[in-house]
C-alpha cells in the first residue's frame, strides 16, 4: 500500500512539473494560432470590398495622416483628432488595420490601434500620435509589441535585424515596404526619433531593451522603399503547424494519466508465503 501511495505521488507531481514546464510553449504555440486565425479572418473579410470601398478607405486614412502631420506636435496634440484615428482601417470592427511581416525574425503579426495591455499581450500595436501605416510622404508609422513574454514570440527577437533587413505592412489590398536605415537604444522618454520629418515615409518598430530587463527602447527604423503595390492571397502555410515541443506534452500527459489512473484503481496481488518463509 505504501509502495502504491508512493508511486502516486511521483505520478502526480511529475504531470504537474511537466505541465508547468511546458506552459510557456503551449501558451505560444496557441497565441501564434490565434494571430494567424486574425490575418486569414482579415483577408476573407476583403473579399466583401470593391476596389472603390478601398479607395475610399485609403483616402480617409491619408486624410488623418495629413492632418496629423498639421499639428504642432503631433505626439502630444493628437487627442484632437482621436474620434476619427479608431474608425480608420478599421473594417473588422475589431480594431484590427492589416498585419505586419518581419521575415528577418520569421515573424506575422496583426497590429491594431492603440497599445493597451489587451492589444500588446497578443498582438502589435500602433501608437497613437504616428503616422497611419499607409506610406506615403511626411508620415511616420510607429509600431510597438512586447519582447520576451512566456506566453508569445511577437517582437523577441527584434534585436536580430540589421541595417538593410526589410519589413511590410499588408493594408486591405496593398503592401508597403520597407527596408531598415538606423538603429538605435534610447531612453523610455526620448521620443526625438520617432517623430515625423518633411518629405519622409519611415516606419519605426519599437520593443524594449534589454532582455529581460526591459529599462530602454530598441527603435529599428526603416524607410519606404517602393509605391505601395497589390498584395498577394495571404495563405496561412506555416500558421498551423505543431512546434515539436508541443508533441512531447501531448504524447507524454494522456500516457502519465493512463498510469495514474491505474495505480490508483488496479488491485494489488497479494503475494503467497511459501512454507520457506514461515
Amino acid at each position: 500500500m505504501q509502495s502504491r501511495k508512493s508511486t502516486i505521488i511521483l505520478l502526480v507531481s511529475f504531470f504537474i512539473g511537466l505541465s508547468v514546464l511546458l506552459y510557456p510553449a503551449v501558451s505560444s504555440y496557441w497565441n501564434s494560432k490565434t494571430q494567424s486565425k486574425a490575418i486569414v479572418n482579415y483577408e476573407a473579410m476583403l473579399a466583401a470590398y470593391k476596389p472603390e470601398d478601398y479607395s475610399e478607405i485609403f483616402n480617409a486614412a491619408d486624410e488623418y495622416n495629413r492632418t496629423l502631420y498639421s499639428l504642432e506636435v503631433p505626439l502630444i496634440e493628437y487627442k484632437k483628432i482621436e474620434a476619427k484615428y479608431w474608425k480608420t482601417l478599421d473594417i473588422s470592427s475589431t480594431g484590427m488595420m492589416g498585419y505586419l511581416t518581419v521575415p528577418k525574425i520569421n515573424q506575422e503579426l496583426p497590429v491594431y490601434h492603440g497599445t493597451s495591455d489587451a492589444v500588446l499581450s497578443v498582438a502589435a500595436g500602433h501608437i497613437q500620435g504616428t503616422s497611419l501605416p499607409v506610406g506615403g510622404e511626411n508620415t511616420h508609422t510607429v509600431v510597438s509589441a512586447h519582447r520576451g513574454l512566456p506566453t508569445a514570440v511577437l517582437f523577441t527577437h527584434l534585436d536580430r535585424m540589421e541595417i538593410g533587413d526589410t519589413f511590410y505592412f499588408t493594408i486591405l489590398d496593398r503592401k508597403i515596404t520597407y527596408e531598415v536605415d538606423q538603429i538605435r537604444i534610447v531612453e523610455p522618454s526620448d521620443v526625438s526619433l520617432i517623430k515625423i520629418e518633411d518629405s519622409k515615409s519611415y516606419c519605426t518598430l519599437l520593443t524594449c531593451t534589454p532582455y529581460g530587463i526591459n529599462t530602454q527602447r530598441l527603435l529599428i527604423r526603416a524607410h519606404q522603399t517602393d509605391a505601395s503595390q497589390k498584395s498577394n492571397i495571404y495563405i496561412a502555410n506555416e500558421a498551423y503547424r505543431v512546434e515539436p515541443l508541443i508533441v512531447m506534452p501531448v504524447v507524454a500527459l494522456p500516457i502519465i494519466f493512463v498510469l495514474l489512473i491505474y495505480v490508483m484503481f488496479v488491485p494489488v496481488k497479494k503475494e503467497t508465503l511459501g512454507e520457506e518463509d514461515l
